[in-house]
């Protein structure tokens, strides 16, 4: 039996509520117990707990954090309890939105006061997915009457979605769901990008990869909607054929540890098997590395630009150039790069540039 945590997300009046029923409906179809953590702002603000009711706002914003943490605590450990074989647990928000309220300084130090660390907090989801606001692309159908616990006019809309996303932006598995189709599509669309999130029908990854003058690093720091993690990837010993891995994956002291294994279907398609692990199993699992490779060290600078999500990746060994990533759902998907990214060519499907590669000869394009 297997539990999967995912939020839903998104800006004011992007569709949640109906996504909520329609995600389960859908996923109840493909054989999944659907378990609801509901949204712990809207609950304490329909209690009498206003943040209007407290003397500091970052205390109502600490307060939501705090209980957003022990529901998806005890959800958790009952869902471990049911018969079914698969179970998603869909919090409707997640810890990190309280972000895009009180900005990163307050967020900061109310992660201080409760002992905690944005990247083990940003982290704990199996993926996050954002539902934009009506008001871009659909305000015609923007509206305050469907949740009491909405007061935000259109421009206030768009500017909470724009927090929302990037304080998001950095999650492992974060898709963006914007307005471009009707409303119905769009709920399809999500329900896509869970499903595959989830390994449904098997675990797949559409990927387009760019080799790409390395860009100002200053520069993509400074953007909002940019956040950067440090991975360390260590590369085991295997007879089945499969390329595994671990991986460190954090910041500044604070780490999360996936075993992922991988098996190649098609030049643009994978088999991807990943769990967490801890960081136990990680240090024993380093007794397993492949000598022959040597470990792949990397930045990543995670964006989210334009509602697509992109991943470049900055190595150590190259002054000059990067990689930069971008999954898709749809291996017909049409692909536009930000103006900023300068591409010189595309590698999909090119092992030589692959981290695996890198891990035992670096192109020599690379290099100069």
């Amino acid at each position: 039996m297997k539990v999967t945590k995912i939020v839903i997300t998104g800006g004011p009046c992007g569709g949640k509520t109906s996504a909520l029923s329609f995600v389960e409906k859908e996923m109840t179809k493909r054989g999944y117990k659907v378990v609801f953590i509901g949204e712990t702002a809207t609950e304490l603000i329909l209690s009498g707990l206003h943040p209007k009711s407290y003397k500091r706002f970052t205390e109502f914003e600490k307060a939501i954090i705090q209980l957003q943490l022990m529901k998806e605590s005890y959800y958790e450990k009952e869902c471990e309890n049911l018969p079914d074989d698969k179970v998603l647990l869909v919090c409707d928000r997640g810890a990190m939105d309280c972000k895009g309220y009180v900005g990163e300084e307050k967020f900061q130090k109310i992660l201080n006061d409760l002992g905690l660390d944005e990247i083990t907090l940003r982290d704990n989801y199996a993926g996050v997915f954002h539902l934009v606001t009506a008001a871009k692309g659909a305000e015609e159908y923007y509206t305050l009457s469907n949740n009491q616990a909405r007061r935000e006019t259109v421009k206030e809309a768009i500017e909470m979605d724009d927090n929302t996303i990037s304080s998001w932006t950095g999650s492992p598995h974060f898709r963006v769901i914007d307005n471009s189709t009707p409303f119905d599509e769009k709920l399809k669309r999500l329900v896509k990008e869970i499903c595959s999130c989830l390994g449904e029908p098997i675990p797949m990854e559409i990927e387009r990869k760019y080799l790409i003058k390395k860009p100002n690093l200053e520069e993509l720091e400074a953007m909002p909607n940019c956040s950067k993690v440090d991975i360390v990837q260590t590369y085991l010993q295997t007879d089945d054929g499969s390329e595994t891995r671990i991986r460190q994956r954090g910041r500044d002291g604070s780490y999360v540890y996936t075993v992922t294994s991988k098996k190649k279907i098609s030049a643009m398609q994978r088999e991807e098997v990943e769990r967490r692990i801890t960081e136990k199993e990680y240090l024993t699992l380093m007794m397993s590395s492949d000598f022959h490779l040597k470990q792949v060290k990397k930045t990543r600078y995670l964006l989210t630009y334009d509602n697509r999500y992109y991943e470049i990746d900055v190595y150590p060994f190259s002054k000059k150039k990067a990689i930069c990533e971008i999954e898709l759902s749809d291996k017909n998907e049409e692909v536009s790069l930000p103006p900023f990214i300068k591409i010189i060519k595309e590698v999909t499907g090119d092992k030589a540039y692959s981290n695996y590669a890198f891990a035992s000869s670096i192109p020599e394009d690379m290099l100069k």
